[in-house]
């Protein structure tokens, strides 16, 4: 039996894209890690694929820890592609509290006409935000609202990387205290807890280090104050024990600057 011309080319060069956009995206997961993928590793990323066209090189995927995540970027393109119909977002005022930079929101994705839509929340206060965007956790909170209603309306099983949370050289040494106190660096009292904490917590030290710059507005750790240092390792000890998820996200942050010095 003959088929329709229009049938016969499609599915064939459908393929062929799928086929393409997968070699590109194993050769530069392969690039990124610098090794070869882990089984699991590799069928993750060939399962999201083959089923969501996403793509590493348009920055709809981060790998953090041997796991994939989806990016907002990869989200908002997906719904593109599925011509979604409209994405509603609101505040819920009675757990906001703008005072103290605390917003829950909820976005609602209708993926078709006629869909009642799929519900997601978003939280953010400046205790699961990033130090670099304190006072626009409110954008924060859509932005994690809207990406868990999209991956609800279409199916999307891996967690996005705004959600969890909310990069770099190795760890420079920390510089032990000046003999009068005053000096510029930590101590090693300071150092001890650090390292105690990223033992602990099972954190990179590279990522670690990247965030404490960032943390203390420096150049490098050498250029920070001792109170500098001691407030950061203060807040990663309190974010460690309280949702080392999201410190993990917020440290993964910092790969692509890790990637970039490489």
């Amino acid at each position: 039996m003959k088929h329709p011309e229009g049938r016969k080319s499609k599915t064939p060069s459908n393929d062929q894209a799928t086929r393409k956009l997968l070699r590109q995206n194993m050769n530069m997961a392969k690039k990124a890690l610098g090794e070869a993928l882990a089984s699991r590793t590799r069928a993750w990323l060939e399962t999201l694929t083959r089923e969501f066209s996403f793509s590493l090189k348009g920055g709809d995927l981060q790998i953090i820890n041997s796991n994939w995540y989806v990016t907002h970027t990869g989200l908002l393109r997906l719904a593109r592609r599925k011509r979604c119909c409209g994405i509603d977002v609101e505040a819920i005022d009675s757990l906001c509290d703008s005072g103290a930079n605390r917003f829950v929101l909820k976005a609602r994705v209708f993926p078709a006409k006629g869909s009642s839509g799929f519900v997601g929340y978003g939280d953010a206060d400046p205790s699961n935000v990033s130090p670099l965007v304190h006072g626009a956790e409110m954008r924060v909170a859509e932005t994690r609202a809207v990406n868990r209603a999209l991956r609800k309306a279409y199916g999307i099983g891996i967690c996005s990387v705004d959600e969890i949370g909310s990069v770099p050289t190795p760890l420079d040494k920390i510089p032990p205290q000046n003999a009068n106190g005053n000096g510029n660096g930590s101590g090693p009292k300071v150092r001890d807890r650090l390292c105690q904490i990223i033992r602990q917590h099972k954190l990179d030290p590279e990522l670690v280090k990247a965030y404490a710059v960032d943390f203390c507005g420096t150049k490098t750790l050498r250029d920070a104050t001792r109170e500098q240092v001691e407030n950061f390792v203060q807040q990663l000890a309190d974010w460690a024990e309280r949702d080392r998820n999201a410190l993990v996200c917020q440290l993964n942050s910092y790969l692509g600057q890790k990637e970039g010095a490489a």
